[in-house]
């Protein structure tokens, strides 16, 4: 399947929509829960994704269309919200994260961007050279990884209620 721009933003739209679907209403202790030590909450992704969307997709694409590959994206600090937003509910961080995915959507879509300009390469700086296509197919298949991360972990809080069904759902594995 080829990448369809218009498709990845209105993908990169529905996040908001369903990570309040998953969250909003549910108790603290789901919102809380992990899957051990040094893994994240469902708290922690959405801070992450807030983080992401502040210093990483649109920083950078701004990065490859004003000076390619010739300025390396700055280093991403994937844990930089796990102290950050300590003190926030989780509906701050939703409320928060749905208005940054606005205007960064709204600033991508400005850029009209054509298919020479989803070719123009940028530099990261531990993989190497990237397009911008890849940098905003990236966006999308990482709010899902997210997403899905969110589902396992809100569903292992259940493990021990489900009983002998845990053979039957793989979440749980």
């Amino acid at each position: 399947m080829s990448f369809d721009l218009g498709e990845t933003l209105d993908l990169l739209a529905r996040t908001p929509g369903v990570l309040d679907a998953l969250l909003l209403g549910t108790r603290a202790t789901r919102h809380a829960a992990t899957e051990g030590p040094g893994t994240w909450s469902a708290f922690d992704v959405v801070g992450h994704l807030i983080h992401g969307e502040e210093t990483d997709w649109v920083p950078r694409a701004r990065i490859i269309l004003e000076h390619g590959a010739a300025r390396p994206f700055e280093p991403f600090d994937r844990f930089a919200q796990l102290e950050r937003f300590a003190d926030r509910s989780m509906e701050d961080l939703l409320e928060g994260f749905a208005e940054l995915r606005r205007a960064n959507l709204e600033t991508v879509r400005s850029w009209q961007l054509t298919e020479a300009q989803l070719e123009w390469p940028g530099l990261h700086p531990a993989l190497g050279p990237v397009t911008l296509r890849q940098l905003l197919a990236t966006w999308a298949v990482h709010d899902l990884n997210h997403i899905a991360q969110i589902a396992r972990v809100m569903a292992k809080v259940s493990t021990d209620e489900v009983g002998a069904w845990r053979a039957y759902l793989s979440i749980l594995a």
